[in-house]
C-alpha cells in the first residue's frame, strides 16, 4: 500500500510556511531523514520515551543519521506522569547543556504524552524549535499528533498550561501499531469512534461495519482509520488554528467528562482513550436527557464501543470511580467553561454536535450517577 499524504493548509501569507504534511502509510519512518534535510535540518534531538527508545526511536535515529543530520536522543519516562513541569524542566536544561539553537530540529517519537511534552518544550525553548511528531500509537496518529497543540498536565487539572506550536510535519507510520499492547491499542480507537460522531456519519457506519478487521489490525484497515480521521483533523484545524470560532472545540467531544476522569482518578489510571469512550458514553445520556438526541443514538454509540472492545461506563474497569461532585468540581476548571457555566460537546446526531452552554450541574450530576 503506498503512503498517503495529506496537506493541512494554514492559510495567510504570514502563515504560509506553517503549512506541513502529514504522511500515513507503512515503513515511513524511514523516511523521516529526508523529510528533514529537506528544510535544511543539519541537527535534531529526538526525544522518546523508555519503552520505544531501542525500537522505534532508533529506526527514527537510524533514517536521520542515513540523511547526514547529526542526532541525541533524550528519553523521558513512560507515562503520563511525565507531563508535568519536572519532566518539561529536566528537558530544558538538557537542550541547554546540549547548547541547542534554533536551527536545531526537535524530533517527538512515541505517543501523545511524548508528542504534547516534547511540543511544549519546542515551542518554549529558545522562544520557539522546529518540531517534528512522529507518533508511534494510534492516538496520537489521529489526534494528538496534528494541529499543534502541546501541555503538560498539573495536580488540578489535565492540559492545563500549553501552547499551540505547529509541527514542521508528522510522520505516522501504521507498522508501529503492531507493536502496541491490546490495551493501547484499543484506547486509541476511542478517538476515532470520535471523529465518526462528531463529524462524518460515513466513517461511523464504516467502523461499525469493520470493527472485526479494525480490532485485529488488519494493515488497510489502519490505513484508512488513521488517514480518514487525519485528514478530518487538518480540516478543523485549518479552519480554527486556535479555537477561537468554536469550530476546534467539537474535537473535545467526551473530553470535559474523560479529563475529569482523568484527573479525578490520577494520571495513569485511566489510558485516555478509556476516559473518552466513558466520556463519550455520558455525553450521548447528557444529550439525551436535554432532548437533543433520541435513545437510538445513544444504544448505536454504546454498541460500537462494545463492538471496538471500549468501556461505556465507569465501572466496565478495575478501579474505583470517583464520586459525582468531585468530578463537577474538575470539570469546572475545564478550558471550555466560561464563567463558572458547564459547557459541553453534545451530539444532535450522528455525524455532527454543537457546543452547548450553561449546562445544569444537577443534570451532569444525574448522568454521572446513572
Amino acid at each position: 500500500m503506498s503512503p498517503r499524504t495529506i496537506r493541512l493548509r494554514l492559510d495567510g501569507a504570514a502563515s504560509a510556511d506553517r503549512s506541513y504534511a502529514i504522511v500515513v502509510g507503512q515503513g515511513v519512518i524511514d523516511s523521516l531523514g529526508s523529510a528533514l534535510t529537506a528544510l535544511a535540518a543539519r541537527r535534531a534531538i529526538v526525544v522518546a520515551d523508555e519503552a520505544i527508545a531501542a525500537t522505534h526511536a532508533a529506526r527514527a535515529i537510524a533514517s536521520l543519521g542515513r540523511a547526514g543530520v547529526e542526532t541525541t536522543l533524550l528519553v523521558v519516562p513512560a507515562g503520563e506522569a511525565s507531563k508535568s513541569a519536572a519532566e518539561a524542566a529536566r528537558l530544558w536544561n538538557e537542550l541547554a547543556r546540549l547548547a541547542v539553537d534554533r536551527r536545531t530540529h526537535v524530533v517527538a517519537v512515541g505517543g501523545g504524552v511524548v508528542g504534547d511534552l516534547t511540543g511544549f518544550v519546542a515551542a518554549t525553548f529558545a522562544r520557539g524549535l522546529p518540531l517534528w511528531q512522529v507518533p508511534t500509537t494510534l492516538v496520537a496518529q489521529v489526534d494528538s499528533a496534528i494541529g499543534g497543540k502541546t501541555g503538560i498536565n498539573l495536580d488540578t487539572g489535565k492540559n492545563l498550561v500549553g501552547a499551540f506550536w505547529q509541527p514542521r510535519g508528522v510522520v505516522a507510520d501504521i507498522d508501529t501499531l503492531a507493536t502496541l499492547p491490546d490495551r493501547e491499542f484499543t484506547s486509541g480507537l476511542a478517538e476515532v469512534l470520535k471523529y465518526g460522531v462528531i463529524l462524518d456519519a460515513d466513517l461511523f457506519a464504516w467502523l461499525e461495519a469493520n470493527a472485526p478487521a479494525i480490532r485485529r489490525r488488519d494493515p488497510a484497515a489502519l490505513l484508512h482509520i488513521v488517514e480518514r480521521s487525519a485528514a478530518l483533523k487538518a480540516h478543523v484545524v485549518e479552519r480554527d488554528e486556535h479555537e477561537t470560532s468554536g469550530l476546534r472545540a467539537i474535537l473535545n467531544y467526551g473530553h470535559t467528562f474523560a479529563h475529569a476522569f482523568e484527573t479525578a482518578a490520577g494520571y495513569g489510571t485511566l489510558l485516555h482513550g478509556e476516559a473518552v469512550a466513558i466520556g463519550m458514553a455520558a455525553a450521548a445520556r447528557l444529550a439525551a436527557a436535554l432532548g437533543r438526541v433520541g435513545p437510538d443514538v445513544v444504544a448505536r454509540q454504546d454498541a460500537l464501543l462494545t463492538a471496538l472492545g471500549l468501556p461505556v461506563a465507569a465501572n466496565d474497569l478495575s478501579w474505583t470511580p470517583p464520586v459525582a461532585d468531585e468530578l463537577i468540581t474538575i470539570m469546572g476548571r475545564d478550558k471550555k467553561t466560561v464563567d463558572g457555566r458547564l459547557r459541553f460537546v453534545l451530539p444532535t446526531r450522528i455525524g455532527h454536535v454543537e457546543l452547548v452552554d450553561d449546562i445544569d450541574a444537577a443534570l451532569v450530576r444525574s448522568v454521572l450517577n446513572s
